[in-house]
Formats: structure tokens, C-alpha cells, sequence
């Protein structure tokens, strides 16, 4: 099934937009018409997806960003407003892995730059983007959270504090620019085909697809899809939302699943 979106005349934002579910992000974006603007760490990256975007026929171009600090961002959003006029969309997309080890055995450096990189940046962004949306009469805003938004990650203390912290960040800026015209959601992906992933071992790999009800990956390109619904007028009701496009992970019940045990059995 192919969902077509125009959003022809937007100035769209996506932080972390050089790789991954940022890159698909803009690339949809752009294919839909939008201006993107790709907000990166990685000059390599963010270089490399405008260029393709460009390439493809789409309009993008590149600011090199660390979200992780304030200044940064209010000097990317006010580059947007004087460069474009206006920031229509911004999807806050930009994080990091954290290390996977039992709560007690979290470095507290670790913590910090995992909760600078995954919360405190979206504080940083929205804060900068909101103003804008109100002045101009409104705008959309996905902030990527997690399916470790919604429930427990094992071994993952502070990317799941760091996410479940988006999700609430979401659902409280919701409610403050709810009669301002500005809708903010948050995009809560299960495990996604993402260079990350591909790197893991082939049984952890494995496990993480067991884990998901429907036994596959998802793809950027499915994330894609679901942000730019949110950001759509096809969502125009639809604020404070954290959207699981998780193939069923966060719906639990792994431990009915017997597959694998009566595999093993011959059963």
C-alpha cells in the first residue's frame, strides 16, 4: 500500500537526520515536498543525506549540531527562522545507545551523556521550536521516544529513564501549546533495521525478533511513515499521543510463546 503525503511549502527539522530513522525521516519529508533542514553530530552523515536527498530531486541541506547543547540548538532554530522564514515540522529524532549492564553497574557518566543526548536535548528543542510555531500560528513537532518509553528495558536503565522521560516531556508540552495550534507526539519504535542492530550477534539478534510479535525488524522507512502521519493533517486531532510502531512489543505476553521450546522438543 502506498500513502502519499504533500507537505509542499513546509520547513521541516529532523535532528539526527544524517542515518537512520532520521534519514528515512527526511528523505520522505523531502519526497513529500517539504524543505528539510538535517541536523547532525556527524559531518560525514549529515553531508551524505542531503547530498542523496538533493540527488533524488528533494530540497535539504545540512547543519552540523550537538543537541546536547543549548546553545547549539537555539542557534539552529534561529538560523531556520531567518534563513526559511518559518519551522512548519521538526521531528527530534537524535539519540544514542546506552551501555547494557544491570542498574548498579551504570557509570554516572554514562547516565549523564545518555540523558543529555536522549531527554535533555528534546527539552533544548522543543523549547527553541515552540516559540516559533505559536508567533507563526501553529506546527507540528514527533519526538522519537522508544517501545523502552513504555515499559522496562532489561539492562537498560538509563536509555529507558531517558525515554520514558521524552514520553512525559511529550505529553506535558501537549498539553501547554494544545490551543496554540501546536500538536506534539512522540514516535516510540520497536526494534528497527538499523546499522546498530545489524551489528549485534546473530542469537541476540534473534531474540529481539522473537520478542516482537509479528518475528521481523522494522524498517526506517515504516517510522517514516508513521512521523509524517503525525505530522499530517490526517492527525489534526491528535496531540500528546506516544505511537508504538513496534510490530507488537510492547504488548507483551513473550512469556506465552512456547515456539522455540517446542522446537527444541521436536513438538
Amino acid at each position: 500500500m502506498n500513502v502519499t503525503f504533500d507537505f509542499r511549502g513546509k520547513t521541516v527539522l529532523v535532528t539526527g537526520g544524517g542515518s537512520g530513522i532520521g534519514f528515512a525521516s527526511s528523505k520522505a519529508f523531502a519526497a513529500a515536498g517539504a524543505d528539510v533542514v538535517i541536523a547532525d553530530l556527524s559531518d560525514d552523515n549529515g553531508q551524505a543525506a542531503s547530498e542523496a536527498i538533493r540527488a533524488a530531486g528533494g530540497k535539504a541541506e545540512f547543519r552540523k549540531v550537538d543537541v546536547a547543547e543549548e546553545a547549539q540548538v537555539i542557534g539552529l532554530i534561529d538560523y531556520i527562522r531567518r534563513a526559511h522564514g518559518r519551522l512548519d515540522i521538526a521531528h527530534n529524532n537524535a539519540g544514542i545507545e546506552a551501555k547494557t549492564v544491570p542498574l548498579a553497574q551504570v557509570e554516572s557518566d554514562n547516565w549523564r551523556k545518555v540523558i543529555d543526548v536522549n531527554l535533555s536535548s528534546v527539552f533544548y528543542c522543543l523549547k527553541a521550536e515552540i516559540p516559533v510555531m505559536v508567533k507563526q500560528g501553529g506546527g507540528a513537532i514527533v519526538n522519537t521516544a522508544s517501545a523502552a518509553g513504555l515499559i522496562g528495558g532489561f539492562n537498560l536503565s538509563v536509555y529507558t529513564a531517558a525515554k520514558h522521560g521524552v514520553v512525559g516531556l511529550t505529553k506535558a508540552a501537549a498539553m501547554d501549546y494544545a490551543t496554540h495550534g501546536v500538536r506534539v507526539n512522540s514516535l516510540c519504535p520497536g526494534a528497527i533495521d538499523t546499522p546498530f542492530l545489524a551489528q549485534l550477534p546473530k542469537p541476540f539478534l534473534n531474540r529481539l525478533i522473537f520478542g516482537t510479535p509479528m518475528t521481523r525488524l522494522g524498517q526506517p522507512e515504516e517510522m517514516a511513515q508513521a512521523v509524517l502521519w503525525l505530522c499530517s493533517d490526517a492527525a489534526s486531532y491528535v496531540t500528546g499521543h506516544a505511537l508504538s510502531v513496534d510490530g507488537g512489543t510492547v504488548l507483551g505476553g513473550i512469556g506465552t510463546r512456547f515456539d522455540d521450546l517446542l522446537d527444541a522438543a521436536g513438538g
